[in-house]
């Protein structure tokens, strides 16, 4: 169990950056001519039903208990990791949202994923709802549309799920590791010149 909860946490961060480059949506504007240009769409959220990037674990969980849209069953939803004092929180939904998983990190909520039900609910109507409230997505490819700002990324992926991630919290992981493995890649090298 502990494997798999482990494998989550690595396959959504994966998914939420991948490592294949998506194509930048046609009607999207280069980096550097966004930043000067008055954008008239609304900014990107980071709360879904009262839900938000940043909360701390206890305010989640209540949040979670507090909304009928989730089937929360308390502590027995949440995972501790071992690294950086990480959590998982995974927990069923009713109606559109099939699965629904809360990570969190220094006990900060840093990505919310919604897996919603296809059969109520289709990736169409989702992606045109996005893009009639915040405009066309920065990348677009076959497997997933992507809206950013400096502080947030929300992405509809295939199978039909809504990720919301805070980036800055995300940007600092990555970095981390890149760290840590220069680290181990340095510390192998001179283990192997012992030879």
């Amino acid at each position: 169990m502990k494997f798999i909860r482990r494998l989550l946490f690595f396959v959504l961060l994966a998914a939420a950056f991948p490592h294949a480059s998506p194509v930048r949506a046609q009607n999207s504007l280069p980096d550097q001519n966004r930043a000067g240009e008055a954008d008239d769409s609304p900014a990107l959220p980071r709360a879904f039903r009262g839900l938000s990037l940043g909360m701390d674990l206890d305010a989640l969980k209540s949040a979670l208990q507090q909304d009928p849209t989730f089937f929360f069953r308390g502590d027995r939803d949440v995972s501790f990791l071992p690294s950086r004092e990480q959590s998982l929180v995974e927990t069923t939904g009713f109606s559109f949202i099939r699965r629904a998983f809360f990570q969190l990190i220094d006990g900060k909520l840093f990505i919310m994923a919604f897996t919603l039900d296809p059969g109520l609910v289709d990736h169409y109507s989702v992606y045109t709802a996005f893009v009639k409230k915040y405009g066309e997505p920065r990348f677009l490819d076959p497997k997933q549309a992507i809206w950013e700002s400096g502080e947030t990324r929300v992405s509809i992926e295939r199978p039909l799920t809504v990720k919301y991630l805070d980036r800055q919290v995300f940007d600092d992981i990555i970095a981390e590791s890149q760290t840590l493995e220069s680290t181990e890649l340095y510390m192998r090298e001179e283990f192997l010149r012992d030879f």
